[in-house]
């Protein structure tokens, strides 16, 4: 068979199921979009440490290596562009403009308002294609940087930060009772911007890592909780 099916991509694949599920659940009646955000929670805390586990494996060769890091950002595609993108659909749906454009004659403004917020969703999903394109493209030349330096950088913001930012702003949009569907697309806006901006972020450590997973974690905790009330 093609590919590679051993422990060092199982959390890769579990993490672009978890995305695929989100994005059904999210744009279909059967869902919402918090359910959404939970599955786009999942798929962060298994990105996280995918690579981890893979370096696991000692004696990887070229070919296996090569294939985790294109998997990766594939995965990333799926989880971390298109299913905060469906999320952003999915509120459209829930609160009420696709609704709206259906009762009102005159709904031009909402029209055009409309085309605009799902322009904001299909530039998001380009920048994140655009940026995991050119992570993969620059990957030797980081490695020889961080081997002179010691430090590894990343090239504009990685796509995976959206696995915090999104629920977060489900959960603010939950707690205070107002409606952020167009701050939403907003945020969308900005982080696709970033996403393909020429700057440079270090590489979070441990300690890094263990505080995004910390804030991943109360996220998730919070998002469940929502689900359960409602």
């Amino acid at each position: 068979m093609l590919g590679v099916y051993d422990f060092t991509v199982i959390l890769t694949y579990c993490s672009m199921i978890s995305g695929v599920i989100g994005i059904i659940v999210a744009m279909t009646g059967i869902g919402h979009p918090f359910l959404g955000a939970l599955f786009l929670l999942v798929s962060g805390l298994l990105d996280g440490f995918d690579g981890k586990v893979a370096r696991k494996k000692k004696g990887r060769t070229e070919f296996e290596k090569n294939f985790g890091v294109q998997i990766d950002s594939m995965s990333d595609l799926i989880c971390f562009g298109v299913l905060p993108a469906a999320i952003a659909i999915s509120l459209l749906r829930v609160t009420g403009l696709f609704t709206e454009l259906k009762r009102h004659k005159d709904y031009e403004g909402n029209l055009w308002l409309l085309i605009i917020l799902v322009t904001i969703a299909i530039f998001y999903i380009l920048a994140a294609l655009i940026r995991l394109a050119y992570f993969n493209a620059t990957t030797e030349e980081r490695r020889e940087t961080a081997e002179k330096t010691g430090v590894e950088y990343f090239s504009g913001l990685p796509v995976t930060s959206a696995a915090l930012v999104f629920p977060l702003t489900l959960v603010v949009h939950y707690y205070t009772n107002a409606d952020l569907t167009l701050f939403y697309f907003l945020i969308m806006l900005i982080m696709a911007i970033l996403f393909v901006w020429n700057f440079k972020i270090k590489k979070p450590g441990k300690v890094g890592l263990a505080v995004m997973v910390g804030i991943g974690i109360l996220e998730l905790v919070a998002v469940i909780y929502i689900l359960n009330c409602g």
